[in-house]
């Protein structure tokens, strides 16, 4: 299956609503009119880290999903980004994807929170990996500081997951981080990334895009720089299972030696 996957990099106003959907729904529209069968979104792209707003914006998430179902459904376009979550007097940091119906496919609560930046202060964690079904086939969700750990990409690989898409506020200081990162889990788990980080700055830190979608092989087929901009990219799903004929590293796994038993 070949589709193309697309990317909105913007600058998140930390609590402009307003100004953010104009920004992200300008360029999925311009992605929509591209032709693109998918488009993701940077982390909290509707509020940013609003900590101390974060239950007022919550509230208005499902009015944005709905705004968001519109134009998957008028483009016939799965979108995915991570919006501020409520539920039961609990905020969380969850990315949603919303299917070319305009229905939801699927949602996740991060899971590693980042406590560089007091986000366990303000969000409560997710408990669990999501591999969502869509339109494009079964797609894995991760968030930010995710990409840190290994063993939830893997996860999510092994439950069939063939595009992982990645939501984030990456920053500038640690950018060579996020990109051999990224190259590392696509490669060693022969899928498909679809990144989008944010650009901008806000308070203290500064971000640097880089949005990037990348193949199973490990190469770049579309990167940005540190400004807003949309990216995209051709995704043959075909790919995949070609790489994982020639280097069979996923079906060669033993997992049962990777035990460390006490003697």
């Amino acid at each position: 299956m070949k589709f193309s996957a697309g990317i909105v990099q913007f600058d998140v106003r930390t609590g402009e609503l307003e100004l953010n959907m104009e920004h992200a729904f300008a360029g999925l529209c311009r992605l929509g009119e591209q032709g693109a069968g998918l488009a993701v979104l940077p982390e909290m792209w509707s509020s940013g880290f609003d900590n101390k707003n974060l239950k007022a914006h919550a509230a208005k998430t499902d009015a944005v999903l709905k705004k968001i179902a519109e134009i998957a459904l008028k483009y016939n376009m799965i979108i995915a980004g991570s919006m501020p979550e409520i539920s039961e007097g609990n905020i969380y940091n969850t990315l949603y994807v919303i299917n070319t119906d305009g229905t939801l496919s699927g949602s996740y609560r991060k899971i590693h929170l980042f406590s560089l930046t007091n986000e366990p202060k303000y969000f409560s964690r997710g408990t669990k990996a999501v591999v969502c079904e869509t339109s494009l086939g079964r797609v894995g969700l991760m968030t930010c500081y995710d990409l840190r750990f290994p063993e939830l990409c893997r996860s999510l690989a092994l439950q069939g997951a063939k595009i992982i898409i990645i939501s984030a506020q990456w920053p500038s200081a640690r950018i060579g981080h996020w990109n051999a990162l990224i190259k590392a889990r696509a490669i060693e788990n022969q899928i498909f990334i679809v990144a989008a980080n944010r650009c901008g700055k806000d308070k203290y830190i500064e971000f640097g895009g880089c949005s990037q979608i990348v193949s199973p092989w490990g190469n770049l087929t579309a990167i940005s720089e540190d400004k807003p901009c949309m990216l995209k990219a051709e995704i043959d799903l075909r790919e995949i299972s070609e790489f994982r004929n020639t280097v069979p590293c996923l079906s060669e796994r033993v997992p049962e030696a990777y035990v460390i038993k006490n003697s």
